[in-house]
């Protein structure tokens, strides 16, 4: 676990305690940590479908969103109870509860492998692995971001840039995948369900995009 080390000035600004730095750090480590796990349930699913090890890996991402949900509730929690700038504390709520959004999709989308059994046909795994990567590299961008709105706001436009490079890389792999897959011999109702999930990977780094895009601008309100 890599700690968030709030300097006295950014610990003063937030009002937080140790506690509630260590909940911070934690519950940004569970997003990566969910992330791990979707990436090699993924492959698992790509290479052997629903089965054993597959089951396992989505159990073990219920446990980590679970464990997310009750530190984001006790980071609001703490938030609440403490004397904060308004907006500040708004910022901070809101980027929280966002962020936690990426845990719940990380899950949702094993969910919808495991409830619907896609039949990915050998010629596109390759263009889903890619674009797994590249939507978990994107997620672990804009929690890079996040860290540095706390420790080293300074850097938070560095950060945010990079997380609209890699989801404009995910936009021109996941469109080009689509039109592949609607040119191809397969009947309709399973180019549209290839297309379903193609469309909620590429979700993942739409959201943390729109996380960058906050993060920038509560960064510049903090300097103002």
């Amino acid at each position: 676990m890599r700690w968030l080390g709030f300097s006295g000035k950014e610990a003063s600004l937030l009002g937080t305690s140790k506690a509630v730095e260590a909940q911070i750090e934690e519950f940004l480590d569970k997003v990566i940590s969910a992330g791990q796990v979707f990436s090699k349930a993924f492959e698992v699913y790509l290479s052997e479908g629903v089965l054993e090890n597959f089951n396992r890996l989505v159990e073990q991402i219920q446990n980590i969103e679970r464990e997310a949900d009750d530190l984001r509730r006790a980071i609001e929690t703490e938030l609440y109870t403490r004397t904060l700038i308004p907006d500040l504390r708004s910022d901070v709520l809101r980027l929280v509860e966002n962020v936690d959004k990426l845990t719940n999709m990380y899950k949702a989308n094993l969910f919808r492998l495991s409830i619907q059994a896609p039949e990915i046909p050998d010629a596109f795994k390759p263009k889903y692995s890619e674009l797994v990567l590249l939507a978990i590299t994107c997620v672990e961008a804009v929690i890079d971001t996040t860290r540095s709105f706390f420790t080293d706001h300074q850097s938070v436009r560095e950060g945010a840039q990079r997380v609209a490079d890699l989801e404009t890389q995910a936009d021109e792999l996941s469109s080009p995948l689509q039109r592949l897959i609607f040119q191809s011999d397969l009947d309709l109702a399973h180019k549209v369900q290839l297309r379903y999930f193609v469309e909620h990977l590429d979700a993942l780094a739409n959201q943390s995009e729109d996380i960058a895009d906050q993060l920038a601008i509560s960064a510049i309100k903090r300097r103002i």
